[in-house]
């Protein structure tokens, strides 16, 4: 065992360490005075001596300091005696990160399955149970952008924003990008740069304002990471109707609406922040990408230097209490008399 360095992470217990044991001492003796007082009080003086003949001053003087040194022990063990040294692993507190999630129609298309919005939301999930470590918040856009969640370390708070999210949150119809990335930077803590931004959409801009403001944002310190999801190869629209029934959404001359992945657009979203594209895939790997350019970045992420710290050995004042405290009880103050035999 190392005892280098003894010291108390607590000292200002070790006044009950000395107080308690003398303020035990005074009510023992106290007591001791009581008692022969009474005693004294129901039998005469030759008559004491028979009387306590069976008492023994010693057992009961050693339990008396037995639990004297058992006060003694609690408050040693409250001042967290340690000795012994070990190495703190420093930890990463993680930067701050806002998913920004795509729940317009083109995400219900089925080209990835079960649906783009659903598989989109099931990385995001794999992400936060894996690789989860600082603060995280969720914008959720169609036509307009709403926070479902601020920054929180909260990632059962998180989980259910997410995971409440479906083509009826924003009921305004459309997709635009540009004011989804706005509400996103809004929501981060303004002294901190970057500004890390995880974008999950296919790409379609309809409002064609996503790289203008992408743009304005990296003025700000914002990093824009996008995530495309879908296939360029795209997929139907499906929803449910008024009665419950899965139709084919069309446009307004009754083709149906086609949606493909715009891959163009999300390239050039992220090289204007200086962050990078990368495809969802079929198994979320595109978001493990996205983890690992995000650690590379000068992050500025807070980590604790590395230090020395005392290896706490309460434990062992705790375990000499027990065993004073049931030594104390199995020792009685009778002693066995021999029988006089004439």
């Amino acid at each position: 065992m190392n005892f280098a360095n003894p010291h108390f992470a607590e000292p200002h217990w070790l006044w009950l360490a000395v107080l308690g044991p003398l303020m035990l001492i005074a009510l023992q003796r106290y007591s001791a005075w009581a008692r022969r007082k009474q005693l004294a009080q129901i039998a005469a003086p030759h008559f004491l001596e028979e009387l306590t003949r069976s008492v023994s001053p010693a057992r009961r003087a050693l339990k008396q300091a037995l639990l004297v040194l058992a006060v003694a022990g609690v408050g040693i063990a409250l001042a967290r005696p340690q000795w012994g040294e070990q190495t703190e692993v420093s930890h990463l507190f993680g930067q701050d990160t806002v998913f920004v999630l795509d729940c317009s129609r083109s995400m219900l298309a089925s080209d990835v399955a079960p649906s783009r919005l659903q598989r989109a939301k099931l990385a995001i999930l794999d992400y936060t149970q894996r690789h989860g470590h600082g603060r995280m918040g969720l914008v959720a856009f169609a036509g307009e952008a709403f926070l479902q969640c601020p920054l929180t370390f909260d990632y059962g708070a998180f989980q259910d924003a997410l995971m409440a999210i479906d083509d009826r949150t924003i009921p305004v119809p459309g997709t635009d990008i540009g004011l989804a990335l706005d509400e996103a930077s809004r929501a981060m803590d303004k002294s901190r740069r970057p500004k890390l931004l995880v974008l999950f959409t296919d790409g379609e801009d309809l409002e064609q304002g996503g790289v203008r403001k992408a743009e304005t944002l990296a003025k700000e310190g914002v990093v824009v990471f996008t995530v495309g999801v879908g296939t360029a190869a795209g997929g139907e629209i499906q929803m449910l109707d008024a009665q419950g029934k899965s139709e084919l959404v069309r446009d307004s001359r009754g083709e149906v609406v086609h949606s493909r992945l715009d891959e163009t657009t999300l390239r050039a979203i992220a090289q204007a922040t200086h962050g990078a594209y990368y495809p969802l895939g079929p198994l979320g790997e595109g978001l493990v990408k996205v983890q690992l350019a995000m650690e590379n970045l000068n992050t500025g992420s807070a980590s604790a230097p590395a230090r020395k710290l005392g290896v706490d050995r309460f434990h062992w004042p705790v375990a000499a209490v027990l065993v004073l405290l049931v030594a104390e009880s199995l020792i009685g103050t009778r002693r066995r008399l021999r029988e006089v035999t004439s």
